[in-house]
């Protein structure tokens, strides 16, 4: 069964550690703000060849209840090829014939870059978003604070021109642990609150600079990339550890849980506009 044109859209962001899914039966929002999603799901998959536990995807079938997957348009932006490729076929084997992996020349944006296709599609998505969310007259510096840290900016005229890549807070601790002789891994997930920068033994010293360095970090490219034009940009942040570092990073920064998701829901009202 092929869905009709107006079929509700399931947008996938498909990450390097999770995948979150959202469901959305209109890709209309007020100005200012993105579609939201009505419901949503958050999928840790697996990799391994002969893993005895169930599929991952299985979760999928409960969370669009009574509706058949092949009834759905699905747009997936993913920076995790593997990933990417099993909820494919586990669409494929649902009956699923209407599903788009994004490239950058299907979003509405416009990328300076002489090579916008090698650029992660989770930037460029979280660009999309940030253009209907800030102010017409202002740029924005866009921050995801995933498994990779990413700060990107935006031209107040809505080009994408690039940005900076770093560690995430989690895959640090793992560097420090896999790479070191002594130093044990940390959990670093959960912070509850801030780490003191004075840390008084290994562990804790541990802490305070994984964590620390990763918003000092992002402060000073905030700042530098603030320098290069006339207006003050306006800070945009999602991912796993963006609430509890939002006012650290910056005290006007705007925490956007939905960011990438939403730019995959603008995607598909643009594919939609120019079919």
């Amino acid at each position: 069964m092929t869905p009709a044109t107006g079929a509700e859209l399931v947008a996938v962001d498909v990450g390097n550690s999770r995948v979150k899914l959202g469901r959305y039966a209109s890709l209309d929002a007020a100005a200012g703000a993105l579609p939201q999603p009505t419901s949503m799901l958050d999928v840790v998959p697996s990799l391994e060849a002969n893993s005895a536990t169930a599929s991952p995807w299985n979760a999928l079938d409960a969370w669009l209840a009574d509706r058949r997957a092949s009834e759905f348009r699905w747009l997936i932006g993913s920076v995790q090829r593997a990933v990417a490729t099993q909820l494919v076929d586990w669409l494929q084997s649902r009956g699923v014939t209407q599903v788009t992996l994004l490239a950058a020349r299907d979003l509405p944006l416009e990328v300076t870059l002489p090579r916008p296709d090698m650029v992660g599609i989770d930037r460029l998505l979280g660009a999309v978003a940030a253009n209907r969310l800030r102010a017409a007259d202002r740029p924005a510096i866009v921050i995801d604070l995933g498994t990779a840290i990413t700060v990107d900016s935006v031209t107040a005229a809505g080009q994408f021109t690039g940005g900076a890549i770093l560690p995430g807070i989690g895959l640090s601790a793992r560097a420090l642990h896999e790479f070191t002789d002594l130093l044990p891994l940390l959990d670093m997930q959960n912070l509850a609150a801030p780490p003191p920068a004075l840390g008084t033994n290994t562990i804790e010293a541990m802490r305070a600079g994984i964590y620390w360095g990763a918003i000092g970090g992002v402060r000073h490219l905030i700042e530098l990339l603030s320098a290069q034009g006339k207006a003050t940009p306006e800070v945009f942040l999602t991912g796993g550890a963006a609430p509890g570092v939002a006012k650290l990073i910056a005290p006007s920064a705007r925490f956007e849980p939905t960011l990438v998701l939403g730019g995959i829901a603008l995607a598909a009202r643009h594919l939609a506009a120019n079919d």
